[in-house]
């Protein structure tokens, strides 16, 4: 062999080595890539749902405590002396202090008296055989309740004739009902509906329950018609909570999956979208009550948003997550764009959740990312504590937010083009510079929120029914469902009863003939007569 080929074979073996060393990074790569994505699949299905790292990331209320019973005392009764005012006091030396442990039982609860006496016999003093006298009774309280009652409401309509004559036969008339000639009372219609939309209790166990309490034989399919035909009767209420939505100054968006088994030209197991729309309401230029509003659609497209949407003013505010089909929406109507600081943290999360435990250290750079995204939320908690008006708060996030948001923007610059883009830090980085303008727009305007966990918590209960009832079985339920969610959240998060207020709705709902017959209607309006 002479040089010239000894050499060329050398370069080209030089040349085999460093494709193979190309394709072995690209293989190692590879494999990181697909150990982080197992990774995170295995934390979501096997790790705990809250996260419990720091004591200061718990204070951040990014989530909430789930479990405080394991170690808990079933509550023992007290003795009770209370006060004029409800209030339970001890006396200690130089001043009063309230007594500390477990609240009193609600005072606006029906007290049932059992009053335990001694026996005749024992009455008698043992020194001098004398009575003795009542001088007082020492009290302890125990939680009750009574089992469901179902009983029948006979109507009677009262028939009334001239004795002289067959020219004035006459029938008492009788109230108009939401679901005319129905079998199920406005009073078991909201126990049914609340039972579903509030504590997720499927229909066919209602069903059992029913027949539980009373014997009655009701199916699984009585109930879904009268839910659905009550979700169509409260369409005007419905209507007129989403022009007051429309009307806010801020609105909040969000989706989440539904299936629904008949729906035409799609199959069975394909999925259909809740949306979700809320307001914050009620102070701090919230104008209004808060409103929580859920519309179900076929599909997660532009056009399903357009028709939510549509009539949002000009300058309002728009809080979501990073889906692109909101910035068509923004950017049609002229909407004031923001994004969610919880959506970034959490990104920023899963990608060191996805570290072995070992290697989760502060200087790790989602650490980083996560300590500066919790001191924004440490102003924003201090804020909520002291009550801050907008304009205080506006003064607060620009004096001490603003340098925070510089500290995550230079360190966003330094590290966007040194990650692999494929990794989950290098998807939560791009996540962070896409979203940037609309995440840094808060703290220019004390009323703006930081992120959109409100709307999130809006449609937990939903989620949590779904996983026992599971599906929609039509269209027609689906929209049933939104409407019942929408009436029983807005309810909630106004301080009202969500039984009592259906209970009552129903009744007069069928009685309501104009716009202001409705509006009184409202849950913030409606004058609901306690039982």
């Amino acid at each position: 062999m002479n040089l010239t080929s000894a050499t060329e074979e050398i370069a080209a073996l030089q040349k085999a080595l460093a494709s193979a060393k190309s394709e072995l990074i690209l293989v190692r790569t590879e494999r990181d890539l697909l150990k982080e994505r197992l990774n995170k699949f295995m934390r979501k299905i096997f790790a705990a749902k809250s996260e419990v790292s720091s004591q200061s990331q718990k204070d951040m209320f990014f989530n909430e405590a789930e479990g405080l019973g394991a170690q808990a005392q079933p509550a023992q009764q007290e003795e009770v002396q209370p006060d004029a005012d409800g209030a339970t006091t001890i006396d200690v030396p130089a001043h009063q202090r309230a007594k500390r442990g477990r609240k009193p039982l609600d005072p606006a609860l029906p007290r049932h008296v059992v009053r335990h006496e001694l026996p005749q016999s024992e009455r008698i003093c043992p020194h001098d055989g004398s009575v003795l006298k009542e001088i007082g009774v020492e009290a302890s309280e125990q939680l009750d309740i009574i089992p469901q009652q179902v009983r029948v409401i006979r109507h009677e309509r009262v028939k009334y004739a001239c004795p002289c004559c067959d020219g004035a036969l006459r029938l008492a008339a009788k109230p108009a009902q939401v679901i005319p000639k129905g079998l199920l009372s406005e009073g078991l219609l909201a126990w049914v509906i609340t039972s579903k939309y509030c504590d997720g209790l499927p229909l066919y166990r209602q069903a059992v329950l029913l027949g539980r309490f009373g014997g009655s034989d009701l199916s699984r399919n009585t109930l879904a018609a009268s839910v659905v035909r009550v979700g169509e009767a409260v369409q005007p209420i419905i209507n007129l909570l989403r022009d007051h939505l429309l009307e806010a100054p801020v609105t909040h968006g969000d989706e989440t999956q539904i299936q629904v088994l008949k729906e035409p030209g799609k199959s069975a197991q394909s999925k259909s979208y809740m949306w979700v729309q809320m307001t914050q309401g009620s102070g701090a230029d919230g104008t209004g009550p808060p409103i929580r509003l859920f519309a179900y659609a076929a599909s997660r497209s532009t056009a399903a948003a357009q028709i939510l949407y549509a009539g949002m003013r000009p300058g309002a505010v728009l809080m979501t997550d990073g889906y692109a089909v909101y910035d068509q929406i923004a950017s049609a109507h002229q909407l004031v764009h923001l994004g969610c600081w919880a959506h970034c943290r959490r990104d920023f999360n899963d990608a060191l959740q996805a570290l072995p435990k070992n290697a989760r250290t502060a200087d790790q750079l989602a650490a980083q990312f996560m300590a500066l995204i919790g001191q924004l939320y440490a102003l924003e908690a201090k804020a909520r504590e002291r009550g801050l008006s907008p304009n205080d708060l506006l003064e607060q996030r620009q004096l001490h937010s603003v340098p925070v948001l510089g500290k995550i923007e230079a360190l966003l610059l330094a590290n966007l083009h040194a990650v692999l883009p494929g990794s989950l830090l290098g998807k939560a980085l791009h996540y962070l510079s896409s979203q940037w303008s609309k995440l840094a727009l808060y703290v220019t305007n004390g009323t703006y929120p930081i992120d959109n966990n409100a709307c999130e918590n809006s449609i937990r209960p939903f989620v949590v029914g779904r996983k026992n009832w599971l599906f929609s079985d039509t269209v027609a339920g689906a929209n049933a469902s939104a409407n019942l969610y929408s009436l029983l959240q807005t309810c909630a998060v106004n301080g009202v009863d969500g039984y009592q207020y259906l209970r009552d709705l129903l009744v007069a709902l069928p009685k309501a003939q104009s716009a202001d017959d409705y509006e009184a209607l409202l849950p913030w309006n409606i004058d609901l007569k306690v039982d």
